[in-house]
């Protein structure tokens, strides 16, 4: 019914533009920095965005130090766009600054690292000017309230809770009432005013049309959420407002003296005017502005000796954890999904945390968050992270998730159940494991023992041999044809092992042609570039091992990324890309949806190619 239009925050300083008609290739990432205003007041936060594009695993600095200025990040966004049908990437880093005195500011130029390189921003001014009073004038709609049946509209703020913690969201409500006599239409607003904290989108939630004192009223409620960036005291508001009325129009008579459009409002009923009864009267729109009172807010700090864990949630929140699969051999996946429920500032809760890392190896997670309210203070946060186990184990590392809890006034950590789990291989060979085997005993003697021999010489001519000799025919010994038999059985051997090795040699002659062939085609698949990140880089790692198994005569599965360096003689900086390929592929193949979306930038296919292209004994 009203057209509420939103207020979009104006960027006054921007250093580097965000798009253009000859930018939509990402050639090479690009980074840019921009305040939401370039001139503040004390208490009174700032925006400031730090853009990267090209590039989604850029690394922002997490805090950012300035004598007289507080900067905290609080969010991470990603983008993708399309101009004539080529998409871009972009991650957007967030920061709130809050000025602590007054003064003319220089933000320094920051380093963000991309991979093996890093970019700078450019370096930014912010002007701050003493905290300003209160202004002296007044409106006269600043009181305006529900019972006041004489008014055309009326402006409420709705604060529940009076006394909060830093970082804690607290809900609020707007109520906009207007006459419908005078055909009331929201220009701007509504948008609530105040230093100290920041505050969510609006959300219109419901109209309705309630009757105050015998007047009737279209009522619009707009909820939203603010929190406090630190401890002190507050005004949250005044909530302000633009609208466009219908009025009749003045006698010509009474125009002698100017008359601002509230002078309305103290009229007992403007709509009494002939011209509401008769439609085909002359009526005037004016512009008028809303504002309700002021809230008072107190905030106060969060507790000292925050547990490692505790990243800056603050709610009431419980956790639940599962993982699959629960049977699997060393280094293969393990998806371990914890879900976050409850209610609290979602915005800084992060993935919880193991205690214990040793022997696993950890993927960047990823994070879902499905909301039951207008503005995001409860539901479900649910993080998929992929680990794989590098030695032996039979459970789960603990997790862990720390919370300020603002009814009990400390810090709570949950932690999760034991998880059995069952993992096989990868375990070393415990020492002294080889049992020693018994000293072999020397063989019985059989029989009787033998007498001693004569010493003289007569016991030779006497002594017999045990059988008497004779004169067989040579071929008629067995032993005779049992000789001829070896070399048959060799030559027949040796037959039979060429015959085998001439079918090895077809086999491995086959197995060859195919890696050929499964290279070739893998390369003109990366040529063409058609494929999703996920298979992109897939296919180049494969493509290496395939190239490595040719050079090496090795089984293509049994090559990483330190035996194909070690083959083709690398330098350095081909073993980091090469290490990083490898690396990029396992994490889109074990990490969280959103690491395999978008697409691969010209730039950085042709790097791939490159490499793999030039890999040569």
């Amino acid at each position: 019914m009203y057209g509420v239009r939103a207020s979009i925050p104006v960027f006054f300083l921007t250093l580097t533009a965000f798009g253009g008609a000859n930018c939509v290739f990402a050639d090479a990432p690009r980074v840019t920095a921009v305040l939401s205003n370039s001139e503040a007041a004390v208490g009174q936060t700032v925006q400031l965005q730090i853009k990267v594009t090209g590039d989604r695993a850029a690394q922002a600095p997490e805090n950012i130090v300035i004598d007289g200025l507080e900067i905290n990040r609080t969010g991470t966004e990603q983008h993708f766009e399309m101009n004539n049908f080529n998409v871009s990437s972009s991650v957007i880093y967030n920061y709130t600054i809050l000025p602590l005195k007054s003064g003319t500011f220089k933000i320094p130029p920051q380093t963000v690292r991309i991979r093996s390189s890093s970019l700078r921003t450019p370096e930014l001014t912010l002007n701050v000017a003493d905290s300003p009073g209160r202004s002296s004038s007044s409106r006269s709609n600043r009181n305006l309230q529900p019972g006041d049946a004489d008014k055309l509209v009326f402006a409420e703020l709705i604060v529940p809770k009076k006394i909060a913690f830093v970082g804690e969201t607290v809900p609020v409500e707007i109520r906009l009432g207007f006459d419908p006599r005078a055909h009331p239409k929201l220009v701007d607003g509504p948008e609530i005013t105040g230093q100290g904290f920041t505050a969510q989108k609006l959300q219109q939630s419901q109209e309705n049309l309630e009757t105050l004192n015998g007047r009737s009223y279209d009522v619009v409620t707009f909820k939203t959420a603010v929190a406090a960036a630190r401890a002190g005291k507050f005004e949250i508001g005044p909530v302000k407002a633009k609208a466009q009325v219908s009025l009749p129009r003045t006698p010509s008579t009474s125009r002698s003296r100017s008359r601002s459009p509230f002078d309305l409002f103290n009229l007992d009923d403007p709509f009494s005017d002939p011209f509401f009864a008769d439609p085909f009267g002359q009526s005037e729109r004016r512009e008028i502005d809303v504002e309700s009172e002021p809230a008072t807010f107190e905030v106060k700090p969060l507790a000292a000796n925050a547990p490692p864990s505790f990243s800056g949630a603050v709610g009431n929140f419980t956790m639940t954890t599962d993982a699959e699969p629960k049977n699997v051999q060393a280094g293969d996946p393990i998806t371990v999904t914890s879900t976050i429920s409850g209610r609290g500032n979602f915005d800084r809760v992060n993935a919880p945390v193991f205690e214990d890392e040793r022997g696993w190896h950890k993927y960047p997670p990823s994070a879902k968050f499905k909301q039951d309210d207008d503005v995001g203070i409860s539901g479900a946060k649910t993080f998929e992270t992929v680990i794989s186990p590098n030695e032996k184990k039979q459970a789960l590392p603990l997790l862990a998730f720390s919370y300020f809890d603002p009814l009990k006034e400390k810090y709570v950590t949950l932690r999760s159940d034991a998880i059995p789990i069952s993992v096989q291989g990868g375990a070393p060979i415990p020492p002294n494991a080889v049992a020693s085997q018994p000293a072999a005993t020397a063989p019985a003697t059989v029989g009787a023992k033998p007498s001693p021999k004569p010493q003289d010489i007569l016991y030779q001519l006497t002594e017999r041999p045990p059988r008497a000799q004779s004169f067989t025919p040579l071929f008629a010994c067995p032993i005779f044809w049992i000789a001829q038999l070896i070399p048959l059985a060799a030559l027949l051997g040796f037959a039979g092992w060429k015959i085998r090795q001439a079918k090895i040699d077809n086999r491995e002659a086959r197995r060859i042609g195919a890696l050929h062939q499964e290279s070739t085609d893998l390369l003109r698949r990366l040529r063409r570039g058609e494929v999703s990140p996920q298979e992109y880089f897939s296919d180049a790692s494969r493509a290496v091992r395939v190239k490595t198994a040719l050079a090496k005569n090795v089984d293509p599965n049994a090559v990483d990324a330190e035996m194909a360096a070690a083959t083709f003689r690398l330098d350095e900086s081909s073993r980091a890309q090469l290490r990083r390929l490898f690396e990029r592929s396992d994490e889109l193949r074990y990490s969280g949806r959103p690491n395999g979306t978008g697409t691969i930038s010209p730039e950085n296919r042709r790097e791939v190619l490159e490499l793999i292209e030039n890999l040569r004994v």
